[in-house]
């Protein structure tokens, strides 16, 4: 242990997700991971070089400034901007020489004078709305003029055609089906006027789902992770979990029936029994929503979360166990002996998506790699999370 807690990253496990992923695709279809949000919290610094290593075809981020960072990371690799870019990160995200995701023709034509502005040719990606509601235009007719007008200009390339599921990870696959067979229309339509243009809608529920959603290109964000994109059991999948969370113990307290622990009292001892505090909070990403609920791994067995978790701290109940001492090792969020609690069984706990646990992680935490990185070249000191 660096510090007083730390997020570890099994690069092994990273390496066999991507493995898992590339496996279920068939020839000529190009996987590229979603590293945005630092890697879906698990950092970017050690996942990318993974990542590029284990047979990525390219990488997608959110943001100009995300694919800055990755750009420095892995040269060489293709890179795509998924998300919607201000005016002042055009010229950020077109010096990096990533593709870049357009919808609306105000932006595509200031996109293009952007490029001729710079010499460049930039790539882009066209986002047809097919049902999400977000992002992307959702006329057929109005995505058909704008890969015309792309395709006329001398300063971008009509790279591809895209959506994003809205449905993916639920148990019926109705909407999904009908969002896949938008696509595969209006993309053989697109594909009588440029037929080199991509296709590519499949996140990682869609890709472990339906094979028919993988079109030429699949963008796998949780799943690389080792995470469930249905919530239920990375094992199901043959996923790995990349992420551990892992802190001490470092105050043991004996307390007397009514004594309480932690802001506002919500916890009472109501019977003699021990608290050990856990120097971990909502500081770092511990949500204040486990209070009373969330539970910790020490030596393999499970103890719960006492009180109101504050910003530094947290506090177990552990009875008069004699076996937990300070100094103990615990795990908030990975195996220890024959425990396990999964980031699918905290988002459960808190009512949420196992991303958004892990995504939640803050930079004050250090990422420290272990594992096997395969032939990447990765950080061997523990390296904080990114903040931007």
């Amino acid at each position: 242990m660096y510090e007083r807690a730390e997020a570890r990253i099994d690069l092994g496990a990273l390496r066999h997700n991507c493995a898992n992923l590339r496996a279920r695709l068939g020839p000529g279809v190009e996987l590229c991971p979603v590293l945005k949000a630092d890697g879906y919290g698990h950092g970017a610094a050690h996942c990318a070089p993974v990542v590029a290593a284990s047979g990525a075809d390219r990488i997608a981020v959110a943001t100009a400034r995300e694919a800055v960072r990755i750009r420095a990371l892995v040269p060489d690799i293709p890179l795509l901007v998924l998300g919607a870019l201000a005016p002042g990160e055009v010229e950020l995200a077109v010096g990096t020489g990533t593709d870049i995701a357009v919808w609306e023709p105000g932006f595509i034509e200031a996109l293009a004078d952007r490029a001729a502005a710079t010499g460049l040719t930039v790539g882009v990606h066209l986002k047809y709305d097919t049902g999400m509601g977000r992002l992307g235009c959702s006329d057929p007719e109005a995505v058909i003029e704008m890969a015309r007008s792309i395709a006329a200009s001398r300063s971008l390339s009509l790279e591809a055609v895209w959506t994003h599921f809205a449905t993916a990870d639920e148990p019926d696959p109705g909407f999904r089906d009908i969002q896949r067979d938008r696509l595969r229309e209006l993309g053989s339509r697109i594909r009588q006027e440029h037929p080199r243009v991509m296709l590519h809608a499949a996140n990682s529920a869609a890709l472990i789902a339906d094979p028919e959603t993988h079109f030429d290109l699949v963008r796998p964000g949780v799943a690389v992770y080792g995470m469930d994109p249905f919530g239920v059991d990375p094992l199901e999948h043959d996923l790995v979990p990349v992420l551990s969370l892992h802190s001490y113990v470092a105050s043991v307290k004996r307390l007397e029936p009514g004594m309480s622990v932690g802001y506002g009292r919500t916890w009472k001892a109501d019977r003699p029994t021990s608290i050990a505090t856990i120097p971990v909070g909502y500081g770092d990403g511990v949500r204040r929503a486990l209070s009373n609920r969330g539970e910790v791994l020490i030596s393999g067995r499970r103890y719960p979360v006492a009180g109101t978790i504050s910003m530094d701290n947290l506090a177990v109940e552990i009875g008069l166990d004699p076996e937990v001492a300070v100094g103990d090792d615990v795990t908030l969020i990975g195996t220890q002996r024959d425990g396990r609690i999964t980031a699918e069984e905290v988002a459960r706990t808190l009512e949420t998506i196992n991303y958004e646990v892990t995504c939640g992680i803050s930079p004050r935490v250090p990422r420290q790699g272990t594992g096997d990185p395969g032939t990447a070249e990765v950080p061997t000191a523990p390296v904080p999370g990114e903040t931007a």
